[in-house]
């Protein structure tokens, strides 16, 4: 079942999103080469408690960290550990977080240090791909509007689209009806005011194919290129849309 949001759930869910950026702009500042992702889950669980919230994603279906980081060919959750962060990296940081009962999801992929341009594109393309997308959010559109351009950004710019993995309402409950594809799949449901939704574009520099890690939660290309990440919780208006997570 869909949720419409009442306005004092609205309320929580921004204040969830103010929190979830903090986070997330703290882990820009610290990450540097020679850090472990483990270091980086050891900070934003801390943050995440010193801001008065709880981390979604802790024990969530036995998922062992506060946070995913994702390096390079790896496209979603991964699992912080002794893995040193190196230049040249990128580094996608997949955070939920919760106020009060209340989530708010949000990536973002880090380069740090050099990088070659095809990478450097590959990560600026996919966050251009999440506002192609929510451009088509309104009250009223269908998902596969939001789907369907993001899927057109990638292809225009020689990007792949992970179908495997899509994108979600969130409110309560960090998964929440309805899915929302970064591909059209041709979704009839139609978005309404109050809606919370996460559009997160997963976007690959090469093949679209991925795979299960062995550690059962990491998912990586088949090709071992890299992947990009960028998500944002996002308010369904009267006239548009309002990101929860916006920097």
């Amino acid at each position: 079942m869909i949720s419409i949001k009442s306005d004092r759930e609205i309320a929580l869910m921004k204040e969830a999103g103010k929190y979830n950026v903090m986070v997330l702009k703290a882990v820009e500042k610290f990450l540097r080469p020679g850090i472990t992702t483990k270091q980086i889950d050891t900070l934003v669980n801390r943050l995440i408690h010193e801001y008065g919230c709880e981390p979604s994603c802790l024990g969530y279906e036995g998922f062992p960290a506060s946070v995913c980081v994702s390096v390079n060919d790896e496209v979603v959750h991964g699992i912080p550990g002794n893995r040193k962060i190196k230049n040249g990296d990128i580094v996608s940081v997949d955070l939920v977080l919760s106020y009060k009962g209340y989530h708010a999801d949000a990536t973002r992929t880090f380069i740090v240090g050099t990088v070659n341009p095809d990478i450097e594109s590959l990560v600026k393309n996919t966050q251009a791909a999440f506002y192609a997308g929510v451009k088509e959010v309104k009250n009223g559109a269908r998902i596969k509007d939001v789907s369907r351009a993001i899927e057109k950004y990638a292809h225009d710019h020689h990007l792949s689209v992970v179908e495997e993995l899509v994108g979600h309402g969130i409110g309560s409950n960090m998964h929440e009806e309805p899915d929302v594809p970064n591909f059209d799949d041709g979704s009839n449901i139609r978005l309404k005011t109050g809606m919370t939704i996460a559009i997160e574009p997963m976007l690959n520099l090469g093949t679209k194919e991925v795979y299960l890690d062995d550690n059962d939660w990491t998912v990586k290309t088949v090709d071992g290129l890299p992947s990009a990440h960028y998500e944002n919780t996002v308010l369904v208006t009267d006239t548009g849309y309002e990101i929860l997570t916006g920097d």
